[in-house]
């Protein structure tokens, strides 16, 4: 679908949403779903406790918070009864990180485990590890690894479909989406994507919509620039060495970690999380409400999002499982040769005038590079880790 059927998209649903707002009245009237993150569930203690020393024939006992049902490791045998789990060796002799992972959790526990026999000879230290990448200033680091892409929830769309394991090598995001001030500078030093200079290809006539000549509104310097094309936004991030997302790497940065939820924080939302449903009536300043696990800030409400490669809707059910990128093209092509580019480009994260439903971390929509919006398109920006 295009961003124009949006409207299309709501009445699908107004049927639905009327049910079910009808049984919510009569089943819990007043009553609020709690937050989501209650229902996950938690690991509460592990004994012998993190970062003791253990034997290799020792035993580990885990409680959760409710019963995990399915509980891995990567080393050990596993028994699990209700809410506590035995992960049993043998153990290695050395340093020992136990990475556990259930249903709708994850967890690393590390230990030291020493040899039984006090004349054995100590084992050789273990080569420090290799230090993390430091994010470029105002990004934030997206770990390489799978993730869960799409949804099957009742709210799902059928571009949405159908959810598949992605591994993406890591990148770096930007914290917050690009802001006035910031696309006020590219502006000044790059005259040919002025308001008033701009060839007409690569923008129609909302661009910059808000702004006076140069000047964007007074006092919104730090909110997100909004009436940007797809264009615009390319030439921008190559402008700063950097690039678009792609949609699999904008879906990943927005879930946070999370797994299987709507939200980059989980399944529900309200007006403490993100500036959506003409709540506020206007943007926000970047970084106003609380950023996901990541520490990414904005990507549901706000402003839409243009992602780099192209939209399609079917793209799913042959998408690759490392890296996918939509349109037949490489990221170094279209960001090469971007300014040739007319196809559909996808848009992420729904702005402060869309509705709970848009503001999904799986909802997807396209549009022509030359649109610019109307009052909720802006962008952000990722750099790949060397």
């Amino acid at each position: 679908m295009v961003f124009i059927g949006e409207n299309m998209k709501v009445c699908f649903r107004v049927s639905t949403i009327v049910i079910l707002g009808f049984l919510i009245l009569v089943v819990g009237c007043g009553e609020r779903t709690e937050d989501d993150l209650d229902e996950m569930t938690k690991l509460l203690r592990a004994v012998p406790s993190p970062g003791s020393e253990i034997f290799p024939d020792s035993s580990i006992t885990i409680t959760f918070d409710k019963d995990p049902q399915t509980v891995q490791v990567n080393i050990g045998v596993v028994e699990t009864s209700g809410i506590n789990t035995v992960i049993s060796g043998p153990f290695p002799i050395g340093k020992l990180e136990l990475k556990l992972t259930w249903t709708d959790g994850e967890r690393s526990l590390k230990y030291t485990v020493v040899s039984t026999d006090t004349d054995a000879i100590e084992p050789e230290p273990l080569p420090d590890p290799e230090p993390e990448p430091i994010p470029p200033d105002g990004m934030v680091l997206i770990p390489e690894g799978d993730f869960e892409m799409g949804s099957d929830d009742v709210d799902a769309d059928p571009d949405e479909q159908p959810v598949h394991t992605v591994f993406l090598d890591a990148f770096y995001i930007d914290e917050n989406e690009i802001t006035n001030a910031q696309f006020k500078e590219f502006i000044l030093a790059n005259p040919e994507w002025q308001k008033n200079k701009i060839d007409e290809k690569f923008a129609n006539a909302n661009y910059l919509f808000d702004w006076n000549g140069n000047n964007y509104p007074e006092e919104e310097g730090e909110h997100p620039v909004r009436y940007v094309s797809w264009y615009a936004a390319m030439a921008y991030a190559v402008w700063v060495d950097k690039r678009l997302p792609t949609e699999s790497e904008w879906e990943k940065a927005s879930r946070g970690g999370l797994k299987g939820r709507k939200y980059p924080w989980g399944n529900q939302i309200n007006g403490t999380r993100a500036n959506y449903g003409r709540n506020i009536g206007h943007t926000t300043p970047v970084g106003k409400y609380p950023p996901n696990d990541y520490g990414v800030y904005d990507t549901s409400g706000n402003v839409w999002e243009w992602c780099l490669d192209a939209f399609e809707a079917n793209f799913y059910a042959n998408s690759p499982r490392k890296n996918p990128v939509a349109g037949g093209d490489s990221i170094e092509d279209i960001v090469n040769n971007f300014e040739n580019i007319q196809s559909n480009r996808g848009i992420r994260g729904s702005g402060w005038n869309g509705n709970a439903e848009w503001g999904r971390c799986a909802n997807r929509f396209g549009n022509t590079p030359d649109f610019a919006g109307i009052g909720a398109l802006g962008f952000r920006c990722v750099q790949d880790v060397e």
